[in-house]
């Protein structure tokens, strides 16, 4: 091979490697980005959202129940909820959260300040957990699917009615995760868990 066959052989790999190095950049230029999602939701928003917190509420209320009322002023260590501050803090949010919705009337007995604290009483936590999970859900129940796109300025340039219902939700699910881990260093199995237990105990063992 003499050089002016070498120069061009090198020449036309070089263009080759260059052309399949930029191939999957062009690739992915085309693609559209996830923030350019126009489509619309696949389901209802609304009825999904109040499902949820249906079944938040009976799960928390059923584990507030299962918690003996002496272990409500337990806590890990200090500087950390209590049982008690734990519940009323989901409480509050639920209570507080809704009201970032422009329109939204507050909850006429709840105070915010000192409301964490305010009792260590089972019953009248239990209470609480259900009248702020009313209140949560008839917040829902008011709004359309369309309000769940409504622009909160407020709260952010892009921020929405769905993204306030969006954090009531999540919010409700990760103190859950952390009410069972107390129940469970406690020794008490959450009630819905018990009972898959159960009836897994009870069915009978296959030929």
């Amino acid at each position: 091979m003499n050089k002016t066959t070498l120069v061009l052989a090198l020449s036309l790999l070089t263009a080759l490697s260059a052309r399949a190095t930029n191939k999957p950049a062009v690739q992915m230029q085309s693609q559209p980005s996830t923030s350019e999602d126009k489509t619309a939701p696949s389901y209802d928003m609304k009825a999904q959202s109040i499902i949820d917190l249906q079944q938040m509420q009976q799960k928390y209320t059923q584990l507030a129940q299962a918690i003996p009322a002496d272990k409500y002023t337990w806590r890990p260590e200090g500087g950390t909820r209590s049982v008690s501050e734990l519940f009323l803090h989901v409480a509050g949010a639920n209570y507080g959260i809704p009201t970032m919705m422009t329109g939204t009337t507050p909850a006429p007995d709840y105070k915010r300040d000192g409301f964490e604290t305010s009792t260590t009483d089972k019953t009248r936590i239990i209470e609480q957990l259900n009248k702020s999970f009313a209140y949560a859900i008839a917040s829902v129940e008011k709004m359309s699917n369309a309000d769940f796109a409504k622009a909160e300025k407020k709260l952010g340039p892009d921020a929405n009615d769905g993204d306030v219902i969006y954090i009531l939700v999540t919010h409700n699910h990760e103190h859950l995760g952390q009410s069972i881990a107390y129940a469970r260093v406690n020794g008490i199995t959450p009630p819905w868990t018990e009972e898959e237990q159960k009836k897994k105990a009870a069915k009978p063992a296959a030929d």
